[in-house]
């Protein structure tokens, strides 16, 4: 079990992630800058066994994923088989497909969804959305986001808060992840600083959103894994995520 609760979302480092010598070395970097677990997400092709041998070699536990919904949907013991390899229980995909994004969309894949993960949950794993800000446009007097939360199985539909994308959309972090507090093993941590009317994603710590409240929200709902993402970085995305880490251990978080 890793000592820290804080992991690296590895979509930062996808342009560093294309080949499996590519995914070796940014382990490496990664693992010393002093993460001890990941997210994987933008990696370039590779063999399930040998993801899991890099990790290893790096002292790296892959803690959970983003994989695309049709491989969910269409090819559930492939998802199963590759996560047991790794050793990895949270399954998440990266956000809703397009053909779903429309207030009918919402609650079409609410049931969808929910119906999709059932084999994973079956097999011990866990099944997450990842919010981005369009979920937050309010539908037929609801967001698209308390659509989902109403209409998909707790059994099956978990979530992955975005903090940058729930505040981009107009939504408070906190309010959200006391909203959500039982149905989450996962939170993405990523702050938001302007550049004058410009919203830029920023690390954490150098931007503008309250740390601390979110923090507390987490702890409540007992979140498992606090991990690190920035889509875009203004600096060396690998420098970013070093800041990060060191804000977060900054604010108490082992």
């Amino acid at each position: 079990m890793a000592s820290s609760v804080i992991g690296a979302q590895l979509y930062t480092l996808r342009d560093f992630l294309k080949t499996p010598q590519d995914i070796r070395s940014t382990f490496a970097r990664v693992s010393q800058m002093g993460y001890e677990t990941v997210q994987t997400s933008g990696l370039g092709p590779i063999d399930a066994a040998e993801l899991r041998a890099v990790a290893d070699e790096h002292q790296l536990k892959i803690v959970a994923t983003h994989v695309g919904y049709p491989d969910i949907k269409n090819e559930p013991q492939k998802v199963i088989d590759q996560h047991q390899t790794w050793g990895c229980r949270h399954v998440g995909i990266g956000g809703m497909p397009a053909d779903y994004r429309s207030e009918d969309g919402f609650h079409r894949f609410a049931v969808d969804a929910s119906e999709a993960a059932r084999p994973l949950i079956d097999a011990g794993l866990t099944f997450s959305y990842h919010n981005h800000s369009f979920e937050l446009e309010s539908l037929g007097g609801k967001t698209g986001l308390q659509i989902l939360a109403d209409e998909s199985d707790p059994e099956t539909f978990s979530f992955e808060v975005d903090t940058y994308w729930i505040q981009h959309g107009g939504g408070n972090p906190v309010t959200w992840l006391q909203r959500l507090k039982d149905r989450m093993h996962i939170v993405h941590f990523k702050d938001m600083a302007m550049k004058g009317s410009e919203q830029l994603f920023a690390e954490v710590g150098e931007g503008n959103l309250e740390w601390l409240p979110i923090i507390d929200a987490c702890k409540a709902a007992n979140i498992e894994w606090y991990l690190i993402e920035q889509d875009r970085c203004q600096q060396d995305p690998f420098d970013s995520l070093e800041l990060s880490l060191k804000n977060l251990r900054g604010f108490g978080l082992p």
